[in-house]
């Protein structure tokens, strides 16, 4: 049966990571956890290691310092692999990713290569965010796709599943986005290897704890990268049908 390790990047995450982690197993009882921690100084880390002191499917990296998520995913998809994952998944540590949607995520896995939970399309919504950072996030994944040409309607978002033949396929060497654009690239990868990419609906809902690592100048800077990406050509280039076009499965 293949097996699936969900990978949880956090970063003062404490009072997060046990409800997070509860949800997951009760979600998805036969996946691993993977909490992947950036040394946060609020014990984080600690409270990790008491919860995969209790449950063998759960397992902690540990990080020395504060790199950027990019990099967090790039160490964890390196410990997923040497471990024989089949399916790596990409989940956020605060509760806007909503664990008792990845069996739907992970059914759609058994047929493409990448799976994106997506906001904007049919079906997919996100919950108790203000409008204009709606306007802000729907906004920056048009001018994503338009100037890339991407075929995904969310290219920002962080809920998704990887086969571990796509990463194999994706040259993870040249990834080298660390902060907010490490999906865009991650996504820019997947379609310029022809990977076959499917996006499912999913409902992001706000955190409720904790307090949001995103900022305008984050946003900002990735969207100066995106801009020299298109200027520069590194877009998606490639118009295979069989490959490229992204597949919306609906609920």
């Amino acid at each position: 049966m293949p097996s699936t390790v969900v990978i949880i990047p956090t970063y003062n995450e404490r009072d997060n990571i046990r409800p997070i982690v509860a949800r997951v197993r009760a979600s998805v009882p036969d996946a691993h956890v993977l909490i992947v921690d950036d040394a946060s100084p609020d014990g984080t880390g600690a409270m990790a290691d008491l919860l995969a002191a209790s449950d063998e499917r759960v397992h902690v990296l540990h990080r020395s310092k504060k790199n950027g998520l990019g990099a967090a995913y790039l160490d964890s998809f390196g410990w997923a692999r040497e471990r024989g994952f089949d399916y790596l998944v990409q989940l956020d540590a605060d509760g806007s990713h909503q664990p008792e949607q990845l069996p739907d995520l992970l059914a759609a896995a058994r047929t493409a290569d990448v799976v994106l939970g997506s906001r904007w399309i049919p079906g997919g919504r996100v919950q108790n965010w203000p409008w204009h950072r709606q306007m802000l996030s729907q906004g920056g994944s048009v001018y994503s796709r338009l100037l890339l040409r991407l075929p995904q309607r969310d290219v920002t978002g962080g809920y998704r599943v990887y086969s571990a033949d796509a990463l194999q396929k994706m040259a993870l060497g040249t990834v080298d986005s660390l902060g907010y654009c490490f999906q865009i690239d991650m996504l820019l990868h997947a379609v310029r290897a022809r990977l076959r990419v499917v996006e499912v609906p999913i409902t992001f809902v706000e955190r409720t704890l904790g307090s949001s690592k995103m900022s305008g100048r984050i946003v900002l800077e990735a969207m100066v990268r995106v801009t020299i990406w298109g200027l520069t050509g590194r877009g998606a280039r490639h118009s295979n049908p069989a490959s490229v076009r992204s597949a919306q499965l609906g609920r």
